[in-house]
């Protein structure tokens, strides 16, 4: 009787065991967690399977929704980690506000993730938040933009684009567009003060017209990046003495210049011929504009940067060396070659 009762209790005990292993192989978890940040935004975390030692836990503190390319450029980051069953992305979006991005990543840096991702407001400002993760020995990843150079020591690497080189580009392209030696009053709407996008394309196009005797910037407003505000400024623009005479808008991205081509339709011109668009970025509705003809050319930047991010992040956990600057590829479109790229173009 006793023989028997220890057998019995052996196979209930190798059951129980079994039944166990049979319950942790089905937990695999698919979860999505929304939490609010210190800056009161919203945040979310992703995670599926694996345990939490074996994530890459990554801090995406994304500096606004001002635009089409921006968010195409969250979309792929966030998408990117999604496929990715290894990452875990927190996300916060500062609503185009440096303290907000500040306490995201001070939130990051208290939740001990692995790498921080940041697309900075502005290029200043940031010495002491990045001073705080450099302390945590927590790696930072910059994207699309890029902070004054005399911290460059406290960010592992920049993933982006030369904006000096977009801003010479517009400038050759217009200049191709129109010629070399024709007289040209060029309006000039510029993103949001202090970003290093807006500082760079300003630099890179005006020290390039330098090059063409008949060219110059006769008037510049600050648009902030935004299509409203890109349509407020050109219709004001266009009631004051210079603003009347300009026959070419640069526009610092492509949804101020889409803001600038309504407001020049509503004061009864036809943008794209009496008045030249050259923009930068490169979204579905620039491309639309060539074929419609109401705007002459786009310098792309590369917004889809999530794979690219997630690599360097992988590296830097590894505790591998990346390259400081990190190139998006990118390429410029006029004509008929923006018109064949429309169908294709992902944001």
């Amino acid at each position: 009787m006793i023989k028997s009762s220890k057998m019995i209790c052996g196979m209930a005990a190798t059951v129980l065991v079994f039944g166990l292993l049979a319950g942790c192989g089905s937990a695999k978890t698919d979860t999505t967690a929304t939490a609010t940040t210190p800056d009161g935004s919203k945040a979310t975390a992703t995670a599926s399977g694996g345990s939490s030692s074996e994530k890459l836990v990554v801090g995406f503190a994304q500096e606004g929704a001002e635009s089409a390319w921006r968010t195409a450029e969250t979309k792929s980051i966030q998408d990117t980690a999604a496929k990715d069953p290894t990452i875990e992305l927190k996300f916060s979006d500062a609503q185009q506000k440096q303290e907000n991005q500040i306490k995201a990543v001070r939130s990051f840096i208290a939740q001990k993730v692995n790498v921080i991702v940041i697309a900075p407001v502005v290029d200043t400002g940031w010495e002491t938040v990045l001073n705080e993760a450099k302390s945590a020995n927590i790696p930072v990843i910059l994207v699309d933009r890029n902070i004054d150079q005399k911290n460059a020591d406290l960010y592992n690497t920049f993933i982006g684009s030369d904006f000096i080189t977009e801003g010479h580009n517009a400038a050759k392209l217009l200049a191709d567009l129109v010629g070399k030696d024709k007289p040209l009053n060029i309006a000039e709407l510029e993103g949001t003060v202090g970003a290093s996008a807006a500082t760079d394309r300003k630099k890179g196009f005006e020290d390039e017209i330098k090059n063409y005797a008949g060219f110059k910037v006769t008037v510049d407003q600050n648009g902030d990046f935004s299509r409203a505000k890109g349509k407020e400024v050109t219709e004001a623009l266009l009631k004051t003495a210079d603003g009347k005479k300009i026959n070419a808008v640069f526009a610092h991205n492509d949804d101020m210049a889409m803001g600038a081509i309504q407001a020049i339709e509503e004061a009864g011109l036809k943008p794209g011929q009496d008045i030249k668009i050259v923009s930068i970025d490169g979204i579905k509705d620039a491309f639309q504009a060539i074929k419609d003809g109401k705007s002459n050319i786009v310098v792309e930047c590369n917004p889809l940067l999530g794979p690219q991010v997630f690599q360097a992040a992988k590296d830097l956990k590894a505790g591998k060396q990346v390259e400081k600057w990190i190139k998006s590829q990118e390429d410029t479109y006029t004509g008929q070659k923006a018109i064949d790229a429309l169908p294709t173009r992902l944001y």
